[in-house]
């Protein structure tokens, strides 16, 4: 078993989840978007307080600073809603049964892509250039950081380990920092990272080349507890709230950041592709 993996199912056997309604606080879980905790709290403050208005609960934002880290959040029952992404989503439900609700738009699109990106003077152009160089993952419970380019390597019979000269895995926006500052000659994103950094002035767009782009992939989920899943009509009211997000951007613009546009309704089933990532490259294992 996979040590995430193993974790989780620690996390889950010391869960002291509440029964769904037992308590009038529900715990917003989200991930480090945002370069530090305080910047990530006001940014998706507005959101916890938007969906506990239409809920009529309060809702509490707790930021987690890895996504395996808010998987484990999830499933021990140390959140109750949780806006997460397509991997870690994938490793709550099948551990503990967490439930998708909606997914986030992404200029009106419920999709993004995973990125390998390098520096301008690297010489890398493609996967084969790779070889002996140094490359940052993200955490193990990253989609694009972690997952899809693992699963990339190993169909083009690449073992990372002996084909790359040296591996870390870091935070997102690390991985680009030290991309455009030459400390790292490639790394995996994902676009939406790497569009806000450049517009927020963190990186410059000319100091990096994408060499690599997957497929489009399931955008973040926001998925429910296992308890909170069973309750029908508090699933049903959430995802009328979530839904109605993309209409309330136009009276108040800073209840997203830029570029995200709304939550569509969706399910389990839209992130197969990403269960099926995780089976086929080993880091899942059937039930």
């Amino acid at each position: 078993m996979k040590p995430y993996l193993a974790a989780l199912l620690l996390a889950l056997s010391v869960a002291t989840s509440l029964p769904a309604g037992a308590a009038d606080v529900l715990r917003f879980g989200v991930g480090l978007y945002q370069p530090d905790k305080e910047k990530n709290d006001a940014t998706y403050r507005p959101l916890a307080e938007y969906i506990g208005k239409k809920l009529g609960r309060q809702v509490k934002l707790y930021t987690v600073d890895t996504w395996e880290g808010l998987a484990k959040s999830l499933a021990a029952g140390e959140t109750d809603i949780a806006l997460m992404g397509p991997w870690g989503y994938v490793l709550a439900n099948h551990v503990a049964g967490a439930q998708a609700v909606s997914t986030i738009l992404y200029d009106g699109k419920p999709e993004y892509f995973a990125i390998m990106i390098t520096h301008p003077k690297s010489g890398i152009k493609s996967i084969a250039d790779l070889k002996g160089k140094t490359f940052a993952f993200g955490d193990k419970g990253s989609t694009s950081g972690y997952l899809i380019p693992n699963y990339h390597f190993q169909k083009n019979g690449i073992e990372v380990n002996k084909f790359l000269g040296k591996v870390i895995n870091t935070k997102h926006q690390a991985i680009e920092l030290q991309v455009t500052r030459g400390e790292l000659d490639a790394g995996a994103d994902y676009n939406r990272n790497r569009d806000a950094m450049i517009a927020d002035g963190q990186i410059k767009a000319a100091d990096s080349v994408i060499f690599w782009t997957s497929d489009p992939l399931p955008n973040d989920a926001v998925a429910v507890s296992a308890t909170l899943a069973k309750d029908a009509a508090f699933v049903s009211k959430l995802r009328d709230a979530l839904a109605s997000v993309g209409d309330e951007l136009k009276r108040t613009p800073n209840l997203l950041p830029p570029r995200y546009t709304g939550f569509v309704s969706k399910d389990n089933a839209y992130y197969r592709p990403i269960r099926d990532a995780g089976l086929a490259s080993g880091q899942l294992q059937a039930k």
